[in-house]
């Protein structure tokens, strides 16, 4: 896996239908890299209106976490945008496991759904579910898997993992 910030980062750029997971904090946000500086990525919208993970309603977003669904978009942004100041790492890490597609199919589909509304739960079809049904063609989400089998104890230490990966990051880029 590849640790970078997008302005410290010195490695190279990510490969076309590469899975990028940023850190969030509580969470993780997966993306689909397209080329050219892009992502596809799909974001929580509440209600039907924004365009980013945080603009949906306060109650959309209690709703979405306890399994009601709610609405989400796909977008294509520049990665850099969607990053913003969050480390992030090219994580193909299924693909021991997983056959991935072929990176132009990856990144033909990932366009085709772009500005598509679409159901969004944050346990049965969140951001990573779509970024890893794209690559691998199987939607997945690791870190509802977790919160699954180890309850509320792992996700606590998934959260403090979380924490402590972000804090090593952030030492990292200075």
């Amino acid at each position: 896996m590849v640790y970078c910030r997008v302005s410290h980062c010195n490695k190279k750029d990510p490969e076309l239908g590469d899975l990028i997971e940023i850190y969030r904090g509580a969470y993780n946000h997966w993306a689909v890299y397209v080329g050219d500086g892009y992502v596809v990525d799909f974001v929580e919208t509440g209600g039907g209106g924004g365009s980013s993970s945080s603009s949906g309603s306060s109650g959309g977003r209690f709703l979405n976490l306890v399994g009601l669904s709610t609405r989400g978009k796909v977008r294509k942004e520049k990665l850099r945008e969607v990053v913003n100041n969050d480390p992030w790492i090219v994580n193909n890490s299924l693909d021991a496991k997983c056959t991935p597609r072929k990176p132009h199919e990856i990144v033909s589909e990932a366009r085709k759904l772009v500005g598509k509304k679409l159901p969004y739960n944050f346990i049965t079809n969140n951001c990573e579910h779509f970024a890893k049904d794209l690559r691998y063609g199987t939607a997945v989400s690791e870190q509802v898997e977790e919160v699954e089998r180890d309850g509320v104890a792992g996700a606590v230490a998934g959260l403090t993992k979380r924490f402590v990966i972000r804090n090593v990051l952030d030492a990292y880029k200075n």
